[in-house]
């Protein structure tokens, strides 16, 4: 095994972290780009129609570029099958709940409600698989819903009375991301991160387009010239790039500290969403995510088993690659 000197061991945690932390606010941009988009009268079908197909391009060059590298055996039927499955519910109706929970919630409340996934992952594998949950993890869970019941206070003092209606939306988005990551883990073991991903972004881009043509066929075609740009923004800066990063500096630095540097999410949205959106800051709200920060990086320092199952995976890697797509 060829080692690294100190001096470039100690470069690549530099970048590591950088590239981790740059990775997290540039997927936390998404609630901020898709708000903005809402402003210009565009809706969440059309949205995320664009956001898919303008990302599935790169998506197919990634996976080229790294199936080069590396031989795997060919897909079957049941597997693509299963692989458009998994794109609809980790990624079209995931994004989709998320995307119509934006209209009625601030940037900042859907990514805190989306930092939960990790807890969601807990209950789901405590209830459904007879997992066991520790002291410490039950800790975590009670003190980041607080967090959140303090910021959804704290919306809807600000915003208007239906945020409820938002914040359903976008826990059940993490919901039905949860459930995908845990029914995920066979797929990714036998096929490969990359490949699964390409295939079930891929899924999710075409139920985006039949969606959009079922609703309304020539409205992807007749947006105004700022949503096209927009959506770009948000295939490439908010989807594609960060997920390169989070991947590069999790082979450098590990998942650990890359869920770590995750936790800049939150706080960057925040601050975006006050910056270009005008949302209100308070002490209340503030107070509100740190406690679902400290969850987080109580669950992270928690997870220390050396196996690694999909939920503990999804523990370590706050900053799904797609972020989910969601």
């Amino acid at each position: 095994m060829h080692l690294l000197n100190p001096e470039t061991e100690r470069q690549r945690y530099i970048y590591g972290i950088l590239m981790a932390s740059l990775g997290s606010v540039f997927f936390s941009g998404k609630a901020i780009i898709i708000k903005v988009a809402f402003g210009y009268g565009s809706t969440p079908e059309i949205l995320l129609a664009l956001r898919m197909l303008l990302a599935m391009p790169f998506f197919w060059i990634i996976y080229w570029l790294h199936s080069r590298k590396l031989r795997r055996e060919p897909l079957t039927f049941e597997d693509r099958i299963k692989l458009f499955g998994l794109g609809f519910m980790g990624y079209f109706i995931s994004s989709y709940l998320d995307f119509l929970g934006l209209q009625y919630i601030s940037a900042g409340l859907e990514r805190i409600v989306l930092y939960l996934t990790p807890t969601i992952v807990l209950l789901i594998s405590y209830f459904a698989l007879g997992k066991r949950i520790s002291r410490l993890q039950w800790y975590a869970l009670i003190v980041g819903y607080l967090g959140v019941v303090v910021v959804y206070i704290q919306d809807t003092n600000s915003s208007n009375n239906k945020a409820w209606i938002g914040m359903i939306l976008v826990f059940a988005s993490a919901c039905t991301y949860a459930t995908y990551m845990i029914t995920s883990g066979e797929m990714v073991r036998r096929i490969g991160s990359i490949r699964l991903v390409v295939y079930a972004s891929t899924a999710s881009t075409i139920f985006s387009l039949i969606q959009v043509l079922f609703h309304n066929p020539s409205a992807i075609l007749e947006q105004p010239i700022e949503i096209y740009w927009l959506s770009m923004i948000n295939a490439s800066v908010c989807t594609v790039i960060p997920m390169l990063l989070i991947m590069i500096s999790i082979n450098w630095i590990g998942s650990p500290l890359v869920s770590q540097a995750g936790i800049l999410g939150p706080v960057s949205t925040i601050f975006m969403g006050w910056l270009v959106l005008s949302e209100s800051v308070s002490w209340i709200q503030i107070c509100g995510i740190m406690l679902v920060m400290a969850a987080m990086w109580l669950l992270v320092k928690n997870d220390s088993r050396p196996k690694i199952s999909p939920e503990s995976a999804l523990i370590n890697n706050l900053e799904n690659p797609l972020e989910e797509a969601s």
